[in-house]
């Protein structure tokens, strides 16, 4: 069977936390293990985080809950720790106040992974995302949506997929870790280098067709947009090329004024 690790990465988390939790919690698919590494909180985030746990224990779903508080060198840091950390065929990061739509959203993506008899499975399962609101209050589907067949090159348009709805296989994940230069966009670079490592290696790239994460609206980067935009530039000069940026970043613009 299939595994996944879910990794929430969590700091002073403890007022967004519990829904992200419930909704790991209410999986139907049992073979989830869920990293939550935590960056030394002084908040009540740890307390929330081992009564999840204890609750998962005394179900019947079969989750596996770890829980990691240390001080961290920030989130792209503690990101590369739940990498090394995870040991599910596939892992997905759902930080706190991001959630799973429905009980059956991890089946749905299963379904995206089932190859033939020889065949590896695909690099990458990816799906839509839908925006929220911090009490779960749906606002609109993402702007940006994942074209039917993906490629690194797709994300010369853009970051058409969200970053927790990217499922990456995880032996290809762990081998390239989050570059913690970057402060807010080390996460395009990575899902970029994930799909690039996947068509080196002549591995699928997989639609799953389906709503597979609910993504707060006032996230890191929306919080330090110049930031993030500056950071967005140099990894798209790094991947494809200066004036091939140059000239997407004029066309954007150009889009962005006549509508």
């Amino acid at each position: 069977m299939i595994t996944f690790s879910v990794v929430t990465i969590t700091y002073n988390a403890a007022p967004v936390l519990q829904a992200t939790l419930d909704s790991v919690l209410m999986q139907d698919y049992p073979h989830v293990e869920h990293l939550i590494i935590d960056g030394a909180s002084t908040d009540e985030t740890v307390q929330v985080a081992e009564s999840y746990r204890q609750q998962s224990a005394e179900t019947d779903n079969e989750h596996v809950v770890r829980i990691q508080s240390e001080p961290d060198n920030g989130l792209y840091d503690a990101m590369n720790k739940g990498l090394r950390l995870a040991t599910g065929d596939y892992v997905v990061f759902l930080n706190a106040g991001d959630r799973f739509p429905a009980a059956d959203t991890l089946d749905r993506v299963v379904l995206a992974a089932v190859v033939g008899d020889g065949e590896e499975r695909p690099a990458v399962l990816f799906g839509d995302t839908d925006i929220i609101d911090e009490k779960g209050n749906f606002l609109c589907h993402r702007r940006l949506s994942p074209p039917e067949r993906l490629t690194w090159r797709s994300f010369r348009y853009g970051m058409l997929v969200c970053h927790q709805a990217f499922y990456a296989r995880t032996d290809i994940a762990r081998s390239l870790p989050y570059d913690t230069g970057y402060r807010y966009s080390a996460d395009v670079d990575w899902c970029i280098r994930v799909m690039k490592e996947g068509e080196r290696r002549g591995l699928l790239l997989r639609n799953i067709h389906a709503v597979v994460a609910d993504y707060v609206q006032e996230g890191q980067t929306t919080l330090h947009h110049k930031e993030s935009l500056r950071e967005r530039f140099d990894v798209m000069r790094r991947h494809y090329g200066l004036l091939q940026t140059v000239f997407l970043h004029a066309w954007f613009a150009l889009r962005s004024l006549v509508r």
